[in-house]
């Protein structure tokens, strides 16, 4: 066989194959005393609020943390620098809550 027919040969029995490459992530805001107030990460699955069934079905890694004792609710992940915005633009929220409080 050539090596060209191997390579096809190869990639033919990829078919169907998928791949899933990305990075973990975990950015989260903490108090004086070192208590997450808030984040966002993909470290494990979340399942959506409410009372649906999900068996068979995939959960979503993406997610975050509205408060120390949240589980966590599904949060859409589009890019890196979304994350980055949307993770910063809560802290803006919850320190300016936490500001008001004092």
């Amino acid at each position: 066989m050539k090596q060209s027919d191997e390579a096809i040969a190869t990639l033919l029995d990829l078919d169907g194959s998928v791949f899933e490459h990305g990075i973990r992530y975990s950015l989260t805001l903490h108090n004086r005393y070192g208590i997450r107030v808030m984040g966002y990460d993909n470290a494990h699955a979340v399942r959506p609020p409410g009372k649906f069934k999900f068996a068979g079905q995939r959960l979503p890694y993406d997610h975050k943390h509205r408060s120390a004792s949240d589980k966590g609710v599904p949060y859409i992940f589009g890019s890196a620098q979304g994350l980055l915005e949307d993770f910063f633009a809560e802290v803006d929220k919850v320190i300016a809550i936490a500001i008001a409080g004092d």
